[in-house]
């Protein structure tokens, strides 16, 4: 069976983004070593799933960079475009965006699980705040890779509503400043 895996920044005192979604806190000038990180788990998945919120901007973001030649992040920008992305929706009926996205509007445990048996690699989830608020309640995520920015924002969105008991299973810093924490849910 394969895994669903969090992939998922957030601020040292728990947010993953502003009270109205603000992303400006987060690093992004990443050190070589965090960007090979990033690189090799991007290899290990061939799906991604995320929520109706966050699928425009992350859908044709990575799009616009795969086509964009300059830029430093072509590779994996064409990763992202090329990878199998399925939004997870109760409003839209069919999929807005040509590259390589699935609907996925059933029960969210029976969607995943069904996604879990599928033959593959394994998943990735980037977000937003509120589908993975559903995923981590309804326990459904196997690891947590949790990128601890360097910055406290004092208010916002966090994905933990109740105490959920993890195993760390390991943690590492990178120059740039931020602390890739990976743990597994104690089921």
């Amino acid at each position: 069976m394969r895994k669903l895996k969090l992939q998922m920044q957030m601020s040292v005192d728990g947010f993953v983004c502003g009270p109205n979604g603000e992303l400006d806190w987060m690093v992004w000038n990443w050190d070589d070593q965090l960007k090979e990180f990033a690189n090799e788990f991007t290899a290990s998945i061939d799906t991604i799933v995320m929520g109706r919120k966050m699928a425009p901007g992350f859908i044709n973001y990575w799009a616009a960079e795969a086509k964009n030649e300059g830029s430093d992040q072509v590779a994996f920008a064409k990763k992202m475009t090329d990878t199998l992305k399925v939004v997870f929706t109760k409003t839209l009926e069919r999929s807005e965006w040509e590259h390589n996205t699935e609907i996925a509007k059933g029960n969210l445990a029976d969607e995943i699980n069904n996604l879990k048996n599928r033959p593959g690699n394994d998943i990735v989830v980037y977000g937003g705040a509120e589908f993975v608020t559903n995923l981590v309640q309804e326990d459904l995520i196997d690891d947590l890779y949790i990128y601890i920015n360097p910055v406290a924002i004092g208010n916002g969105l966090s994905i933990f509503k109740a105490r959920k008991d993890m195993k760390l299973v390991g943690a590492t810093a990178y120059e740039c400043g931020i602390v890739v924490h990976h743990y597994q849910p104690v089921k």
